[in-house]
């Protein structure tokens, strides 16, 4: 059997999410932050040690800083 070429290969899900900027933040029903994303998508930002260390979400400051800041949308399809 021949192997995939390279472009057949699987690429791990982090590859294929683009990064948009954060253009504000809101919380949920449960209270948690969200972060809103230049795409229009969502993404939680939870602070939750030791899986998530994101002491920046607790302040109004430490959001503000991250405006412009990048994540990676997992809604968004690279192109």
């Amino acid at each position: 059997m021949e192997p995939k070429p390279a472009s057949k290969l699987r690429e791990s899900p982090a590859a294929t999410r683009p990064n948009r900027k954060i253009v504000g933040f809101h919380q949920d029903d449960g209270g948690d932050w969200v972060a809103d994303l230049e795409c229009g998508h969502t993404q939680h930002v939870r602070h939750n040690p030791p899986w998530q260390s994101r002491d920046w979400v607790a302040t109004p400051e430490g959001r503000a800083s991250r405006i412009g800041a990048e994540l990676a949308c997992a809604k968004c399809v690279a192109s």
